[in-house]
Parts: structure tokens; C-alpha cells; sequence
């Protein structure tokens, strides 16, 4: 079962400098990034089959970052080198692993596919995941997504959609961020966001009340991620608190790239299943992303389904 995921692939220059704003780091750690990849990533390292489609430059750090996802079996077949340089992200982080982000944008934004190329990924994709950064900023991407898009819903393919708002990358444009992405929300069988974007896309405070406008609107499962306080799972029948596990974080960069990885993995399985099942795939993913989460780089903690299920974790249930 295919999981097809389109999007940015860049450098994450990871700051190791803690506790230093941007403005005053100096020592920066290369990793291989792009929310979309590390989603693809942690498929594949758990056992799983995806492919990442996206564009980075004919540049040396562009070759790393395809050696990087072949590496860890991901289809790299869809991805293209182009003359722009390669997509640049700097990351300052704090001492609770909270992230500071600069973004030298390169390639991924003009990232394209034909209509016959996008139909041709649908026929062999179980599941498309849409979760990139950048996106929604306006490009050629973002044709890609609603040419992707539209041919999931023609073709039946379930929606995976993760809007990752950066503020950074929307400054005094947060109204036309919201637009887009709940024009995907629309159309998407899972959801995942975090407190503070379903705050953003709804207006709602509460959890219940922001997840309920999101069903309204056609989601039909909806993650909320809370950091330490774990996942709130939502569907329009039933909801529940499921717990984080208890972790000592050193980088929260792609936590949220692994947990719906990780929640990915296990639908394209098993896609018609029921809440309790699905609970218990939140609850896995909540592992795999702190177990990411102990890691400097997105990449770095991701390990395969059997070593993730025996490592042992005690539950934050506070």
C-alpha cells in the first residue's frame, strides 16, 4: 500500500547552539528535511511503502538529500533536480526543543506535474499526504497540490492533509493561509493540526468546538497534537485525550512529520477500521514521535516498526 507525499525536500541547518536566538548562532548542523519527506521517511523506515515527490536543486546538497531518502527506501522517481538552488531552512532551538525557523526558499516551489503524471501517481497510491510548509505560498507547488487534489477526489484516493503553518512564511497573510488550507480540509479523510492551527483555521479555543467546524466542513479524522499532553482524536461519532509518552526532547523538529508518518503507516494497512483502532495508531505514533523528539534532526530518531514497538515507554498521563 502506497503512500504518495508531495512536497518540499530541503537542508535543515539545525542551530546546536541552545538557548541562542537566530540572530546570535554561529554553529549549524546539516540534516535532511521538508516535512512531506520526513512523512515519507518514516513510512518507509517503519516497514512501509511511500514515495516523495518534489523538487530540489542540481546542487550538491540537492544530490544528499536524494541519496538521504533513497537511503531510507523511499520512491524517489518523482522527484526532479532543478537549476535553482536547493530549498534552505535554519533552525534555532530552545532549551524545551522549540524552534525558531529562517526559510532561503530554492526548487521546491517550482516543483510541477502534468495532469497525465498526476493521474498516472493516483492509480498506485493508497493514500496521498499533502503536508508541506510551503506549499500554499502560491507557486507551482501549489498548482501541483490542486492538481493532486483533484485527482485524488476523481480517482477516490483519501486525503492526508497537515497545513504546518510557519509563521515565518506568512507574515500579515494569515487570513489567505487559512482560505487555502481549509480548501483542502474540505476534501480530507484525515486531518492533522496542531492546537494552535486549529485555533488559527477555526477561531474556536476549544478543542471539541474546532474540531466539530472542521468536520462541518467534510474531515472526516482529525489529530490535534499537543506536545507533551499527547493527541486529541476526533471523529464526527466519538472523541478521546490520548496520551503522550514521557520523553526528554532535545529537537521537536519533525515531531509532527513523524507522528502522522507513523499514523500513516498503519492505515495504509488497514484503512477502514474503527476508533479504538485508530486510538491505538495515535497512541503508536505518539512513541514514534518522541522518540524523534530525542534526536537532533527529523530523521535521525526514525527506526523500524519492530525496534519502535519494543522500546519501552512510560506514559505521560498527566
Amino acid at each position: 500500500m502506497n503512500v504518495v507525499c508531495i512536497g518540499e525536500l530541503l537542508i535543515d541547518f539545525v542551530c546546536t547552539d541552545q538557548q541562542t536566538p537566530m540572530k546570535d548562532s554561529v554553529h549549524f548542523l546539516k540534516k535532511t528535511g521538508g516535512a512531506p519527506a520526513n512523512v515519507a521517511a518514516c513510512i518507509a523506515k517503519l516497514g512501509g511503502q511511500s514515495q516523495f515527490a518534489g523538487a530540489v536543486g542540481k546542487d550538491p546538497f540537492g544530490d544528499s538529500l536524494i541519496e538521504a531518502l533513497q537511503t531510507r527506501q523511499v520512491d524517489t522517481s518523482l522527484v526532479v533536480q532543478l537549476p535553482t538552488p536547493t530549498t534552505l531552512a535554519f533552525i534555532s532551538l530552545a532549551a524545551d526543543g522549540e524552534r525558531e525557523f529562517v526559510f532561503n526558499r530554492g526548487a521546491d516551489g517550482q516543483y510541477q506535474l502534468s495532469d497525465k503524471q498526476v493521474k498516472n501517481i493516483m492509480q498506485g497510491c493508497s493514500i496521498l499526504h499533502l503536508g508541506s510548509a510551503t506549499a500554499l505560498l502560491g507557486d507551482e507547488l501549489y498548482q501541483t497540490y490542486q492538481q493532486a487534489l483533484r485527482a485524488a477526489i476523481e480517482c477516490d484516493v483519501p486525503v492526508c492533509f497537515d497545513p504546518n503553518y510557519r509563521i515565518d512564511l506568512w507574515p500579515d497573510r494569515e487570513q489567505e493561509f487559512v482560505e487555502r488550507s481549509l480548501q483542502f480540509i474540505r476534501h480530507a479523510k484525515l486531518v492533522k493540526v496542531s492546537d494552535e492551527e486549529l485555533t488559527l483555521l477555526t477561531g474556536k479555543q476549544d478543542l471539541a468546538d474546532g474540531c466539530q467546524y472542521l468536520h462541518d466542513l467534510g474531515a472526516k479524522i482529525i489529530t490535534v497534537t499537543l506536545g507533551p499532553k499527547g493527541c486529541y482524536l476526533s471523529t464526527q461519532q466519538q472523541q478521546a485525550m490520548i496520551p503522550a509518552y514521557k520523553i526528554k526532547p532535545i529537537d521537536t523538529t519533525g515531531a509532527g512529520d513523524s507522528f502522522i508518518g507513523a499514523l500513516l503507516y498503519q492505515l495504509a494497512k488497514q484503512p477502514d477500521c474503527d476508533f479504538d483502532t485508530i486510538a491505538d495508531y495515535v497512541l503508536f505514533a505518539n512513541k514514534v514521535s518522541g522518540i524523534v523528539c530525542e534526536h537532533l534532526g527529523p530523521m535521525t530518531g526514525l527506526s523500524d516498526y519492530q525496534s519502535i514497538a519494543k522500546t519501552k515507554k512510560e506514559l505521560n498521563k498527566n
